[in-house]
């Protein structure tokens, strides 16, 4: 028999913001919260500024240059040491593999910074601004 549950708000017995689920193999359990994406965007860049084509968590886009971005969430993030993962469409022009990462800006609890680009040797960067990225960031909300 299949069961159905329909409710608008979950919360943990013991601890308010805690709900473990058992794993798919039955033999591990995990956090519910820790486990969610606490933000994502799908942003397009290819007119030369960012816009947030669809996004969760995330108040805006600044574009601060070419392939230099920064997000800022709609509610921050616990601490700064959350991780961020990206993707970003190849769109043919350089004929190189697209690039991106937050090492040349900063990671805070309400943003952070990222740059794409492109590399045209081993260790020279271009910034460029790819058509589509993508990220999702997984850690604790404050």
């Amino acid at each position: 028999m299949t069961s159905q549950l329909k409710v608008d708000k979950l919360q943990g017995r013991t601890t308010a913001g805690s709900i473990t689920v058992t794993s798919e193999g039955t033999s591990v359990e995990t956090n519910l919260q820790q486990g969610l994406c606490k933000a994502w965007s799908n942003s397009l860049t290819a007119s030369g500024t960012a816009s947030n084509q669809d996004s969760f968590n995330v108040s805006s886009i600044d574009d601060d240059g070419t392939g230099d971005f920064g997000i800022h969430f709609s509610n921050s993030m616990g601490n700064a040491t959350y991780v961020v993962t990206f993707g970003m469409d190849d769109d043919n022009t350089t004929g190189s593999i697209p690039h991106c990462d937050t090492s040349q800006g900063t990671m805070a609890t309400g943003s952070f910074d990222f740059e794409t680009y492109y590399l045209n040797s081993s260790t020279n960067r271009t910034n460029y601004d790819w058509e589509n990225t993508y990220f999702a960031v997984h850690g604790d909300l404050a």
